[in-house]
């Protein structure tokens, strides 16, 4: 609990997105082919959505997980249509990602993260610090999130 508190403390300027464009971050990820992914909203058919992806792609390509500096920022659609931070999110290449990065899963709150989506081969863990997720603060896709 105190190092997630930490962690909602050292993202809360995030709630701007100038903030976080300031701080490196950008919709998608642009992969070893120059290739800008993971643009779009973000979405399951029944399970839920997680919205949209803002990456730091230097702390992703270092290959390091610090809690205090989450890899990926989600943003979620607010019921005014503006993007609201929902979610941090800790990403580290493996070695099917382009580039290839670690042999094993990183491990962060004492998770070990997980690649659920084999194409891509990012391990990740989803953390719902800034909107409540009926399914868990730690799960991928939430019930309550809906994209455009």
């Amino acid at each position: 609990e105190d190092e997630l508190a930490r962690v909602r403390q050292v993202t809360a300027r995030f709630h701007r997105l100038e903030a976080a464009a300031a701080a490196g971050y950008e919709l998608g990820y642009v992969n070893g082919s120059g290739l800008r992914i993971i643009t779009g909203c973000v979405a399951h058919p029944t399970a839920g959505a997680m919205g949209y992806h803002y990456f730091n792609k230097k702390l992703i390509d270092d290959l390091v997980v610090d809690p205090m500096k989450p890899e990926g920022l989600v943003y979620a659609p607010g019921p005014d249509g503006l993007l609201q931070l929902a979610a941090v999110e800790y990403v580290v290449p493996g070695l099917a990602s382009n580039p290839p990065g670690v042999s094993g899963p990183p491990t962060v709150f004492g998770l070990e993260m997980v690649i659920w989506v084999p194409a891509v081969g990012f391990y990740t863990l989803h953390a719902c610090l800034w909107s409540h997720n009926p399914a868990g603060m730690f799960a991928h896709w939430n019930p309550e999130v809906v994209c455009p």
